[in-house]
């Protein structure tokens, strides 16, 4: 089997979308001739078109209650923001218009929640969920975003080492969330799952936890780490 990049594409994204469309061989978006851009501005070219962010973030959300009710499932979803699909402050704003919280991966995007909050863009009851490989500078900054009275900051555990970490530098309680890493096979050759905690090791790995620190508290949140998707749900529940 041949590997290639339009492999990769085909597998991961359903092409051409249809905002997309050929007018006269050129190529449109949203109405928008994207030609006309490139003979302006030149190429390569990027642009954001805002009214999409909104758009899919209500479309989510659109689904996720759909299924609850279906299900009849009673935690609540909350719709969070990957700072690392775009930093840039006009997309954040955007996206906080819709009354959603913020999902971190480096200690780079703590500094982006402390800028929001001091715009008055999100306040301390937001969501942050601190996903990620966390070297030291993240846990740091996790720390002292809790630290700071910051009352839903919860960092995801990706490995066993985390909470030790975390442990070391927060001062009182905190919240805690669990990365769940698939145990199921590949379907695709380009697997992409990469860090999380196995099924069968949470159980034992909370119950030791637990045992020797009493700073979490009862509230907890879940990452799934599958190979096609990621879900988080805020359950309120007890872990």
């Amino acid at each position: 089997m041949k590997t290639r990049y339009i492999d990769l594409i085909d597998q991961t994204f359903y092409f051409p979308q249809e905002e997309f469309k050929l007018e006269d061989n050129e190529l449109q978006f949203h109405g928008i001739d994207l030609m006309e851009l490139v003979e302006e501005y030149g190429a390569p070219l990027k642009f954001t078109y805002l009214p999409k962010i909104s758009e899919n973030i209500n479309r989510a959300k659109g689904w996720f209650q759909a299924a609850l009710k279906k299900h009849k499932y009673k935690a609540k979803y909350n719709y969070c923001y990957c700072t690392k699909s775009s930093h840039f402050e006009y997309v954040l704003h955007e996206a906080l218009k819709n009354d959603i919280h913020i999902e971190t991966s480096s200690a780079f995007d703590i500094d982006i929640v402390n800028k929001l909050k001091k715009d008055g863009k999100i306040n301390d009851t937001a969501y942050v969920i601190c996903n990620g490989f966390k070297r030291d500078k993240y846990i740091s900054n996790i720390a002292n975003l809790i630290n700071s009275g910051h009352k839903n900051c919860i960092p995801i555990i990706d490995n066993y080492e985390e909470i030790g970490l975390l442990d070391e530098e927060i001062k009182g309680k905190y919240k805690i969330g669990i990365r769940i890493a698939s145990e199921e096979e590949p379907k695709f050759e380009f697997y992409t799952s990469r860090l999380g905690i196995g099924y069968k090791n949470i159980v034992p790995f909370i119950t030791v936890k637990s045992k020797t620190t009493k700073k979490y508290s009862s509230k907890c949140c879940i990452s799934l780490s599958i190979p096609e998707f990621a879900i988080l749900l805020i359950t309120g529940t007890n872990c």
